[in-house]
């Protein structure tokens, strides 16, 4: 069996940087991660690993070189090889660019039985890249994914919805989007960190993947960022002072009382 995750590294909470220039995501600096519930997909991979015969499992993730952090990361945490698509012609791609390149990625591997990623990834919060990434390989896909069962040449889900969860089975080869229910991710071990600086991750570019120009980056980009603007807090602050007297507390009521709140 033949599973290819997706991961993406992603900016630290407290790291998110845009250019306000091109609209885009800086994505160089330091305090980059593997975006959290593609670590959920990873672990989930290395959880049918352990539990079946003839698996293997391959990361690939499209960034900067910077990113290749997290594929060597995806391998010490048990994966078996990973690829890293990146050039300067990728940077800039929105989530219909980024599937159309994971998904030339995954056609090179082809055949492959089961993909598995994040339901969303936390700098962009679209849920997108995963189903159009199906969309692109012309497979089924599931989201929202809470519990999987790998059958013969079939898988189960456990997909949540609104007011509970819903049972389906389709056939393989299928994505699946997964949500941090799933499982609890791994660490990496000794062992893993050891033999991931030893593994050689290639690097593919646009020309590997068969992709032109206007079919990726900013190029090959439908959706546009047109303005960037950080938000401006006004707050008209009163502060009230406790004492003895109990004036703070009649202020505080009479400006309550004012604005019809109590």
């Amino acid at each position: 069996m033949k599973i290819v995750v997706l991961i993406k590294q992603v900016p630290g909470t407290d790291n998110v940087k845009m250019d306000p220039g091109t609209g885009t995501m800086i994505r160089t600096g330091k305090g980059n991660i593997i975006n959290p519930l593609d670590e959920n997909a990873l672990e989930e991979a290395m959880r049918l690993k352990r539990s079946m015969k003839n698996v293997t499992v391959t990361a690939i993730s499209m960034g900067p070189e910077s990113a290749m952090k997290a594929v060597k990361e995806a391998i010490a945490m048990g994966a078996d090889g990973a690829i890293l698509l990146s050039g300067r012609a990728f940077a800039g791609s929105d989530t219909v660019a980024t599937a159309r390149a994971l998904s030339s990625a995954i056609k090179k591997l082809w055949p492959v039985d089961l993909i598995l990623c994040g339901e969303r990834a936390t700098d962009g919060e679209t849920g997108q890249t995963g189903a159009m990434v199906a969309a692109m390989l012309d497979i089924p896909v599931q989201t929202y994914v809470q519990k999987l069962e790998v059958g013969d040449g079939v898988i189960t889900v456990e997909r949540l919805v609104e007011g509970g969860f819903e049972r389906v089975q389709v056939k393989m080869p299928a994505l699946v989007t997964v949500i941090k229910g799933i499982n609890q991710p791994g660490f990496p071990t000794l062992a893993g960190k050891l033999r991931a600086k030893e593994v050689q991750v290639p690097i593919w570019g646009p020309e590997d993947l068969g992709l032109v120009p206007d079919e990726i980056g900013l190029k090959g980009s439908p959706t546009r960022v047109v303005k960037i603007f950080s938000p401006k807090l006004s707050r008209d602050t009163i502060l009230y002072r406790h004492d003895n007297t109990g004036r703070a507390v009649n202020e505080l009521i009479s400006f309550l009382t004012a604005r019809e709140i109590v």
